[in-house]
């Protein structure tokens, strides 16, 4: 089973989303922050990492970035409010799928589905 890493700081957001996904067959862990899920990424094998970009005390693109060091065969997809996210000019932003609000359940499952579809058809 694909194990999901959900980090959104919203209540409502990460319920909704976490139903969704588990309704779609993922294993979902869900956490508020990102210094939350690291520890997790640290630990445990999740295939995915979902993350929002802006949240309190490490934000989305960070904990991307400690996710490829932590977990590099982890993959990454950003839910965003912010159409163009801007980045510190020292930042690079990792390799990661980028959903923007407001999405509908469905394209975010879409979205999940093909990640993984592309990985089974690179491994065949």
């Amino acid at each position: 089973m694909i194990r999901i890493l959900l980090a959104e700081d919203d209540q409502a957001m990460r319920a909704y989303l976490s139903r969704a996904l588990e309704n779609a067959g993922y294993e979902v862990y869900a956490v508020d922050r990102g210094t939350m899920a690291l520890p997790l990424l640290e630990d445990g094998e999740f295939d995915l990492l979902l993350s929002d970009i802006v949240m309190p005390e490490m934000d989305g693109i960070e904990l991307a970035q400690r996710c490829s060091e932590v977990s590099p065969r982890t993959k990454v997809m950003f839910i965003t409010g912010f159409a163009a996210v801007s980045l510190r000019p020292n930042r690079t932003a990792p390799q990661a799928k980028v959903l923007s609000k407001p999405f509908h359940l469905r394209d975010l499952v879409l979205e999940v589905e093909r990640m993984f579809e592309d990985a089974q058809s690179v491994s065949l």
